[in-house]
């Protein structure tokens, strides 16, 4: 089995890393897991719309993907967490950034509806897993 390797997102990670003690992703062998992504900036700010704090959670994997040597290409497997139930915003700001950041394949994807998540204001967290060829 390959050593496991974790990485820190520049910026918001490094704080995560320092205050509360956890990695953004993890890489064994051509997997890579990340952490789940919020919608912040590297200030914790959430933006107030809904649909951009869902564009932000997705930068912030493209991200942190890239701290481990992977990308949305890569991505196999979604699991997306939510605060406020599925009003059809939700669905259409997911599936606008699956077919931006993966316009050549699907995911396999679970949502959840969760009454909170990691900051007061937040409203979705996204994690993903990639293989790398």
């Amino acid at each position: 089995m390959s050593t496991p390797e974790f990485f820190v997102t520049s910026g918001y990670g490094d704080y995560m890393r320092e205050h509360l003690h956890y990695s953004q992703a993890v890489k064994i062998g051509n997997r890579v897991e990340t952490s789940g992504q919020g919608g912040w900036d590297d200030e914790f700010k959430i933006p107030a719309a809904l649909a951009d704090e869902i564009a932000q959670a997705f930068h912030n994997l493209e991200r942190t993907l890239a701290t481990a040597g992977a990308s949305w290409e890569h991505v196999i497997h979604v699991n997306s967490y939510h605060v406020g139930g599925f009003p059809p915003e939700v669905n259409e700001a997911m599936v606008k950034h699956y077919r931006q950041y993966m316009p050549h394949h699907a995911p396999i994807w679970t949502q959840v509806g969760v009454e909170a998540l990691g900051l007061p204001t937040m409203r979705v967290e996204i994690r993903v897993t990639a293989i790398i060829p």
